[in-house]
């Protein structure tokens, strides 16, 4: 595997686990709402998870299938918060920190391209998708905050 191959399975394997746990998180939150109008941000926040389900799956296949590495089982950190409010606050930051270390996976793929001729349409897609998903998730939470 080449060295730049090697770096972009480095990054997408930082990716599943901060994925694994941003599926951690939002599930453990959804249990501790509570409280009048909390079922639509339960729903929202279970939603949220599986969306990063979602990516999970699609980082660990850009990872085995389409650069040849071998995945991270490992998990980022999560963060507690004890209020509805705290609770959108910490996982908006999340998305935020996902979206701009997304990016900087997508621009060193899209810098690289030479080094992916079989590989690059799909990557360039998938790692461009979740991107756009984690951006709904901040227009969502920030409307939840009603920010």
């Amino acid at each position: 595997m080449n060295d730049i191959k090697k770096e972009l399975v480095d990054m997408l394997n930082k990716a599943v686990e901060l994925e694994y746990a941003a599926r951690i998180q939002y599930l453990a939150h959804a249990e501790k709402v509570k409280g009048l109008n909390s079922e639509p941000i339960v729903a929202r926040l279970k939603e949220i998870a599986q969306d990063e389900l979602k990516h999970e799956e699609i980082f660990r296949n850009l990872v085995c299938n389409y650069l040849n590495g071998e995945v991270s089982m490992n998990l980022e950190k999560t963060y507690q918060a004890n209020d509805i409010k705290q609770i959108l606050e910490v996982n908006l930051k999340g998305e935020k920190d996902a979206i701009d270390y997304y990016k900087e996976i997508y621009k060193k793929l899209i810098d690289n391209k030479q080094n992916f001729n079989y590989e690059f349409e799909t990557l360039e897609h998938q790692i461009r998708h979740v991107i756009i998903d984690e951006q709904e998730h901040v227009v969502e939470l920030s409307n939840l905050l009603g920010i």
